[in-house]
């Protein structure tokens, strides 16, 4: 008896207290809703202040080599030497690339080469730049005086150097094997560009890299060869420096070194931009806000509520 008096003593204060929350949401229906307002309008005044940012990609093969393991005991040999005669695997072609293109000096090289801190500054991209509706009355408010921060040199090669590893990727497809470079910024055309100055950059610094270990190593094996007296060894010798000649060769008959475009880059259509997602930007600062507003005034009341016990006793 006693068991069920407690049940519905609990079953009691839980719908009262169920009720109590009701009633203090609908107490301050409006200062909820109020908040919300505010904070979703601010969140869409946010967004239109955003340019659309464009990506422009293109994807790319490692070519096709020979393999070592067709050469018989000469791809033995050149795997106990330490030289690839293939061209690679895929994971090489882009764990290479994408190494190179996140280097701190690449990518200085390629801000004074190209003149970037010119290129991707405001001013520059300016008449680029789309914005939501076509209206660019806010951001022209919050970034008119932008161009007038006196930055020295080296802080601004590094704010580019940063700016560009957080837009250029490399990316690999692990089915295909098949590797993406991509390039996402809000002027589009300057997006492309990049792109095209990456893709051969990337490939130039990984030939040369390749080419500079070839090298070393043919200057050693040529050694060895005009040192050993062993027939069978100055056979194997001659066609490994024959196979290394012939890689060095082949490096330069394509437009770039260990890879092939499979798509041509292109200009971002004007309507297919990559970001910003306005509207879920806006429908999550909505049930957000909300969420918050209803805690808010629930702290409140709670705060309200030991005070007034504390006034009583």
């Amino acid at each position: 008896m006693n068991n069920n008096i407690e049940y519905n003593s609990c079953i009691e204060e839980d719908e009262i207290d169920l009720k109590e929350l009701f009633n203090t949401i609908f107490k301050h229906k409006y200062k909820i809703l109020l908040f919300t307002f505010i904070v979703t309008s601010l969140t869409i005044v946010y967004t239109m202040s955003i340019p659309n940012s464009y990506k422009s990609e293109v994807i790319l093969t490692p070519q096709e080599q020979s393999k070592g393991a067709s050469l018989g005991g000469l791809g033995a040999l050149a795997g106990l030497a330490g030289v690839s005669l293939g061209g690679g695997s895929s994971m090489d072609a882009f764990a290479s690339l994408s190494t190179i293109s996140k280097n701190n000096t690449f990518n200085k090289m390629l801000i004074e080469k190209y003149d970037l801190i010119n290129k991707l500054s405001l001013k520059n991209m300016d008449k680029n730049l789309v914005f939501a509706a076509n209206n660019r009355t806010i951001y022209d408010f919050f970034h008119k005086n932008e161009e007038s921060k006196n930055i020295n040199h080296e802080d601004e090669v590094y704010n580019k150097i940063k700016q560009l590893q957080s837009i250029v990727n490399f990316s690999q497809d692990k089915k295909t094997g098949s590797i993406t470079l991509s390039v996402t910024l809000e002027d589009r055309f300057l997006a492309k560009e990049l792109l095209e100055i990456y893709l051969k950059e990337t490939t130039s610094q990984l030939e040369k890299l390749d080419m500079q270990d070839l090298e070393k190593k043919l200057k050693y094996y040529k050694e060895e060869l005009s040192n050993t007296q062993d027939i069978e060894l100055k056979t194997q010798l001659s066609q490994l420096v024959s196979s290394l000649m012939q890689k060095k060769v082949l490096s330069k008959a394509s437009e770039y070194y260990n890879v092939r475009k499979i798509t041509e880059p292109e200009v971002a259509y004007i309507k297919d931009k990559t970001k910003p997602k306005r509207g879920l930007i806006v429908i999550v600062s909505f049930i957000t806000s909300l969420i918050l507003g209803i805690f808010m005034v629930f702290l409140i009341e709670f705060i309200r509520g030991d005070d007034k016990k504390e006034e009583l006793n």
